[in-house]
């Protein structure tokens, strides 16, 4: 007959379990974070390169493609790692198809870059493909983020992803300033897309911000002293405040990408940091876990020595005395008996209770990747029904929750449930 004991060690094995796939994931988090950082760049010196017409950032952009084409290769190693046995694989289904996307468009790659060899590409069009595969490596940490059972690694997850969201805005921006010098002209749209790159920068970074430690928080704010951004600022107001159809001096385009690159490169230590501490948590977690299970499994060779408490056989222990309502009661060692047997009860106790208590942190981690869901697919559906662009359907719901006094979220839910109310508006 299976004991006490052999259902706290099954479920500390199970827990061990997680915890190895979540430090594989983990790492794969990491390898994304990297490539995602090599295309960025690869990507503003594209630009460079076709905003110039061939006549500048060749030579970079050159070995840019080497430094994305390692990471590229950490990645699949990463990928080659993952258990893909449905049997051990956990909640995998959404994780592994959003990995057999992101190979799919890393295979069409080398396609993208032959034609901006060849010149053939506008600035806008080969922008808008490298943010399409850069949006399948970060759906890959989204689900990630989405299916971590453990609440510390999952906020972590949260965390690193709302940063690592953040930054790609930066990345984008810095191709939006890029094109519009490379054109020499404000125009009025790509202004208005500027303006939605810097403000979903901070939107991203406010997530960031709630669910990141202390620790992390100080490391990013250590980058966004005044002075270090005074360069940036300069030229996001040359850009932004141009009358429209007013000309750009498009000699600034190197100064613009060098002040982009140079925040983004300070983003990318911050990333790289919680990336460190993610695959660090998973190991110290399960570092502590063995530990527990190897306590279990020396203590079901011993034998108990049972004292019963007053009254009762010994051996019998009811289930107000194994485990209290009050989570501040301690255990009884008269009435438990041998230190042995306490420290299975109170393992047991604490495995309880941290249950019930995480159960709300790990909700409050999941909540805002759902928020994120549910405004992706109302912004998709204005951008499908009423033919607006993403920044309009973004600025629509924002202003539909201001004018209601709610969040964004529950605007995006009530969009999404009158979907079938749309009208279609051509163009």
């Amino acid at each position: 007959m299976k004991s006490t004991i052999d259902f706290l060690i099954a479920a500390k094995r199970c827990e061990i379990a997680e915890l190895g796939r979540l430090a594989k994931t983990s790492a794969l988090v990491d390898a994304t974070a990297s490539l995602v950082h090599e295309l960025q760049r690869e990507r503003g010196l594209s630009n460079l390169y076709l905003g110039s017409g061939g006549v500048r950032a060749d030579g970079p952009m050159r070995e840019q493609r080497q430094a994305s084409d390692s990471s590229e290769a950490a990645l699949r190693a990463c990928l080659d790692r993952l258990d893909i046995d449905p049997a051990r694989a956990g909640n995998g289904a959404r994780l592994f198809a959003r990995v057999a996307q992101l190979l799919c468009a890393l295979d069409a790659l080398p396609g993208l870059r032959a034609e901006i060899d060849q010149l053939t590409p506008s600035t806008d069009r080969a922008t808008a493909a490298y943010v399409r595969l850069v949006a399948g490596l970060l759906a890959v940490v989204f689900e990630a983020a989405d299916s971590a059972a453990d609440p510390g690694i999952s906020r972590q997850l949260v965390a690193l992803f709302n940063f690592m969201q953040g930054k790609e805005f930066a990345g984008q921006e810095r191709a939006a300033g890029t094109a519009m010098l490379a054109g020499e002209r404000a125009r009025t749209a790509a202004q208005q897309r500027l303006l939605h790159l810097i403000d979903a920068q901070e939107r991203c970074l406010a997530v960031f911000a709630d669910f990141a430690g202390p620790a992390h928080q100080d490391a990013w704010q250590a980058h966004q002293a005044p002075p270090v951004l005074a360069g940036l600022e300069r030229l996001r107001r040359i850009l932004c405040t141009a009358p429209a159809d007013g000309s750009l001096d498009n000699s600034l385009g190197p100064e613009w990408f060098e002040a982009c690159s140079q925040r983004i490169d300070r983003m990318r230590a911050v990333e790289k940091r919680l990336a460190d501490a993610l695959v660090q948590s998973c190991h110290d977690r399960s570092a502590a876990a063995q530990t527990d299970l190897l306590a279990l499994d020396a203590g079901r060779h011993r034998e108990p020595a049972w004292t019963g408490a007053a009254g009762a056989p010994a051996g019998v222990i009811c289930a107000e005395q194994a485990f209290p309502l009050d989570d501040s009661d301690a255990l009884d060692a008269g009435v438990f008996g041998p230190q042995l047997v306490r420290s299975i009860l109170d393992l047991a106790h604490e495995q309880a209770r941290r249950l019930r208590t995480l159960g709300a942190e790990l909700d409050t981690a999941r909540s805002s990747l759902e928020d994120r869901k549910l405004i992706e697919r109302a912004k998709g559906l204005l951008m499908a029904h009423r033919q607006l662009t993403e920044e309009e359907a973004h600025r629509t719901l924002r202003r539909m929750a201001m004018e209601r006094n709610r969040r964004l979220a529950e605007v995006a839910e009530a969009v999404l449930a009158m979907a079938e109310l749309l009208p279609v508006r051509p163009r």
